[in-house]
């Protein structure tokens, strides 16, 4: 069901103003999306940023702690990582943060590829639930929502986002 509170597109320009203006004399940035919601994001914040070359995209689908239990996700993708992660400002990047099991899984993966110098985390939403102590730096919107409704971010065509809130 969709709901009307929440304008992605709003949501997104608010993420890019707050990443652009905190990572405008970083060095070394690169930016990697976390499929599939985090990953288009990140490919926008890449186009925004100029930063194209310096993208990347991780599936943390054998990462997961809960692997054994959820089974491999029937929409796996490749994971790539086409720059030097050793030393670098990685700005991590999600649809919605929510438990802080992904992004512990993807902050593992990433170290498979080096020690970057620093791991930045931007969501589009965080709602909260944490199971685990993960913060993001970055976030365009804070809801709370129930244990059986999850939000789900998609893209158009276009490219334009919208945000739904789906029942689990």
């Amino acid at each position: 069901m969709s709901n009307p509170n929440f304008d992605a597109e709003q949501l997104y320009a608010a993420l890019a103003e707050r990443v652009k203006s905190a990572l405008a004399h970083a060095e070394n940035v690169a930016i990697v999306g976390i499929h599939s919601g985090g990953a288009w994001l990140a490919e926008r914040l890449a186009k925004d940023m100029q930063l194209a070359e310096r993208l990347g995209f991780i599936d943390v689908s054998f990462y997961r702690d809960d692997y054994a239990e959820r089974g491999l996700h029937a929409e796996v993708k490749p994971t790539q990582i086409p720059f030097d992660v050793e030393g670098a400002t990685i700005l991590l990047v999600d649809d919605v943060l929510y438990t802080g099991r992904t992004t512990r899984a993807a902050i593992n993966e990433l170290f498979d590829y080096g020690r970057p110098r620093r791991i930045m985390l931007a969501a589009l939403v965080d709602r909260g639930g944490r199971e685990l102590p993960i913060a993001a730096d970055f976030v365009a919107e804070t809801v709370t929502l129930p244990d059986d409704q999850q939000l789900v971010l998609q893209r158009a065509g276009d490219g334009s986002f919208s945000l739904t809130v789906d029942h689990a």
